[in-house]
């Protein structure tokens, strides 16, 4: 039996009902007391005291305020998962935590955590206040922490026991690069960005590359942020694959350059290549242009062909009558692949990583970080850095690379 510890309470048709929380509560308190299982804490963004007044729902009928949902999603993905692992007969301590519990401090939380004496923690992340806490924690217990969501390297040092699953922004960067050095030898390459100091760093980052293998040939715009398509098209090329790199993560800049690329004539092809905040941008998919691919890299391929994402779409129209973020995959898949490796390896789960027998829909590709010195034995932490490069034309994926 799988137990779940839970603070967690029932929010409209959408999550498990309050029953079922107390079900597990419940369980876990008659048989722990004769029973030793591997403890996981998963944290969520829940924001349950926003939603409650002590037991009574105090939303009404409203929709469910848009904050709530990747944290509820991620959640609904772990609970799925705790089902799969109890129908597998697997033996598993988790204790659920709301990051987002009012009057609650991280450092309170992260004491709580540490008298569990967890072997593992799995959490969504959602600022680096969080990060840094719970970092510190997993370092001073070796206790191995999986950070599930957050793409962010910031007051991560030193610390082996740290596995983002999420890339960062520079793995992005300088796989972007490689991409349209292999894809795109040819052509006119343009790098668009607008003003900012984050798109200094990047475009800092990107001509970096150039010092690592073969430099690229590019010219490099800079846009007003309400720029429109009569400023953009003259600077293509008729003749040529225009190449356009997107320099910057705004998804209010990346919708504004995807329209006017939309707008070019049929005598233009063109290749869009966005940061990975275009992942789930409504404007990928709104171009009508059939000499538009766009393209943008991501950590996470949720295909509609994988026999596993597909069963758990089933399953969630049937219990919440919707369908799923990807947050749910993203909680489901980390549970089962790292609740996996745990009871696989035990206590030597960091050096077993690159162990794909549990790997559900994405092929992570755990490597060691050193961001300030190679020269030291010692990683700041350890990142998935495979990527996917989705190519998107007239809203229809057209490859997965």
């Amino acid at each position: 039996m799988v137990a779940c510890k839970s603070t967690y309470k029932k929010i409209s048709l959408f999550t498990f009902t309050f029953i079922a929380i107390l079900f597990f509560q419940n369980a876990k308190a008659q048989t722990d007391s004769n029973v030793t299982r591997p403890c996981i804490a998963v944290l969520a963004p829940l924001y349950l005291d926003s939603a409650f007044n002590n037991f009574d729902y105090k939303l009404g009928n409203l929709n469910i305020p848009q904050y709530f949902l990747p944290g509820l999603e991620f959640y609904n993905g772990v609970m799925m998962c705790i089902d799969s692992l109890r129908k597998e007969g697997i033996d598993l301590d988790v204790w659920i935590f709301d990051t987002k519990k009012k009057n609650q401090s991280a450092d309170s939380l992260a004491n709580q955590i540490a008298s569990l004496n967890c072997s593992l923690i799995i959490a969504s992340f959602t600022n680096t206040t969080e990060q840094r806490i719970f970092s510190d924690l997993s370092l001073s217990k070796n206790i191995p922490l999986v950070s599930a969501t957050y793409p962010n390297d910031a007051y991560v040092n030193a610390n082996p026991f740290f596995i983002m699953i999420n890339s960062t922004l520079k793995t992005h960067i300088e796989a972007i690069y490689k991409y349209v050095q292999h894809d795109y030898p040819i052509g006119k390459i343009m790098y668009v960005r607008q003003s900012g100091t984050l798109e200094n760093k990047i475009q800092s980052m990107f001509a970096d590359m150039t010092k690592k293998t073969y430099p690229l040939q590019y010219n490099k715009v800079t846009m007003p942020d309400d720029f429109t398509a009569d400023q953009l098209l003259p600077l293509l090329d008729s003749n040529k694959q225009n190449v356009i790199i997107c320099g910057s993560v705004s998804e209010i800049f990346g919708t504004t350059l995807i329209k006017a690329l939309n707008e070019a004539p049929p005598s233009y092809t063109i290749v869009a290549v966005g940061m990975p905040t275009w992942d789930g941008l409504k404007s990928v998919y709104n171009t009508t242009n059939k000499k538009l691919n766009i393209i943008y890299s991501t950590p996470y391929n949720y295909s509609r062909s994988d026999s596993t994402l597909e069963a758990l779409r089933t399953e969630y129209k049937t219990k919440f009558n919707g369908r799923p973020s990807d947050m749910l995959f993203k909680g489901f898949e980390t549970m089962y692949c790292f609740s996996k490796l745990l009871l696989k390896y035990h206590n030597d789960l960091l050096n077993n990583l690159s162990d794909t027998s549990f790997h559900i829909s994405n092929a992570y590709e755990f490597r060691p970080v050193n961001n300030f010195s190679d020269s030291t034995s010692i990683p700041d932490y350890i990142e998935n850095k495979k990527l996917y490069f989705i190519n998107v034309s007239q809203g229809n994926i057209k490859s997965v690379n």
